[in-house]
């Protein structure tokens, strides 16, 4: 399968949100890494675009991966997550979802839940 990103590799902390291009990819995320927040965005929604920035510092100062999904282009992954709103966060720990939350929260908020599991 070629469609790896160049954020692809297992393990270690991404400096940047990675996309996220199927279902298939957003699971092997979430086993290669300990933490991992996945914003369950649209490109359309002025809440999903005021978080941004805050997940790309997130991204960058916390060892927690932060996968985006656009609920556009993967209906079928944000259904199966249980997506009715967005945005919605979900935080997943040693592979298993631990949080779940709809609505742009403040960047104290997410790192304290993302803190909270990298301990």
């Amino acid at each position: 399968m070629a469609t790896e990103t160049q954020n692809g590799s297992s393990g270690a902390s991404l400096e940047e949100p990675l996309h996220i291009e199927s279902e298939a990819h957003l699971e092997d995320v979430v086993d290669d890494h300990n933490v991992v927040l996945v914003d369950f965005f649209a490109t359309w929604c002025g809440p999903c675009q005021m978080l941004e920035p805050v997940l790309e510092t997130l991204a960058a100062e916390t060892d927690a991966v932060i996968a985006k999904v656009d609920v556009d282009e993967h209906q079928q992954l944000a259904g199966a997550y249980g997506v009715r709103g967005v945005p919605t966060l979900a935080l997943f720990a040693d592979g298993e979802q631990v949080e779940q939350q709809t609505g742009a929260l403040p960047e104290d908020h997410l790192r304290d839940l993302i803190e909270r599991h990298t301990e």
